[in-house]
């Protein structure tokens, strides 16, 4: 049962994430909490496991490397918009965190698809192999929106688990989509943030137990930045599949998460991509 940390944490999690430019100082995040700064301070990092700043940093990074290689903004447009008023400050933070500057990054085009000419006789970049999954019961979060803002549900999942005292029993951090990026609107795609739980353990509101079927599953195994995954995706359903001969279930895609950006350079992050088959 949700208990009042948790829902403390959860607003935190939803004004950091509402907010990228805005005030996301420990104080103004303490007010959210309504906690003291110095009660917040220790009360977030041991639920959510980081400090709120390196919460704050990953969120407003990501939002920029995605919004580098998804679009033609000016990079100084880009930092002000993810809360970084000096450039200088927003390309250090950058270097820092993805090893490139923000024009290198954008350069590279780490979240490019692969040319539609060049499908049909395409090479895959990633790894890709067919085998048997299990059953899955997750203990999840529900999130509606774009894709490349799931972070807000893996947060307040983590502060919920991390409030009940539940990490030692729960597996993998797993991502299930529903919904084609391609003829559903951003702001109307469904996605859950999830952990593998075992089947004893209770789930309680807020969070909701999803099951994922057992059976074939090609899965890519991709390694870089999460801003990455959308080429992964282009080669497994452009490249891979149609040369595969297999047909997809009637089952949704799912990420597995095989390490986590809070204690992983972005580049050596690794994700499996699971696509169910018939």
């Amino acid at each position: 049962m949700s208990n009042g940390y948790e829902r403390r944490m959860r607003r935190v999690v939803d004004h950091i994430h509402d907010n990228p430019s805005g005030d996301l100082s420990l104080d103004a995040l303490a007010d959210v909490a309504a906690l003291s700064r110095f009660h917040f301070h220790r009360v977030y990092a041991a639920i959510a496991g980081e400090t709120a700043t390196s919460t704050v940093r990953r969120m407003r990074l990501h939002r920029a490397a995605v919004a580098l290689v998804q679009g033609k903004d000016p990079v100084a447009s880009i930092a002000r918009r993810v809360g970084y008023p000096q450039m200088a400050s927003f390309v250090r933070a950058f270097s820092g965190h993805y090893g490139l500057t923000p024009a290198a990054f954008r350069k590279r085009g780490e979240l490019r698809p692969f040319p539609l000419q060049l499908s049909p006789k395409g090479q895959l970049m990633f790894p890709v192999t067919i085998r048997t999954e299990p059953e899955r019961r997750l203990a999840a979060a529900p999130h509606q929106g774009p894709y490349t803002e799931i972070a807000r549900a893996f947060e307040k999942l983590g502060s919920t688990v991390a409030a009940r005292c539940l990490h030692g029993r729960l597996g993998h951090m797993i991502g299930v989509y529903y919904d084609s990026p391609s003829d559903v609107k951003p702001a109307d795609l469904r996605s859950h943030a999830a952990l593998e739980a075992p089947p004893d353990l209770p789930i309680d509101p807020p969070l909701e137990v999803v099951t994922l079927p057992a059976g074939r599953h090609a899965v890519l195994t991709f390694t870089g930045p999460y801003a990455g995954l959308q080429a992964a995706y282009d080669q497994l359903f452009g490249i891979w599949l149609p040369q595969s001969g297999e047909s997809p279930a009637d089952s949704p895609v799912f990420e597995i998460y095989l390490n986590t950006p809070m204690d992983t350079a972005p580049a050596d992050l690794v994700t499996e991509l699971c696509l169910p088959l018939r």
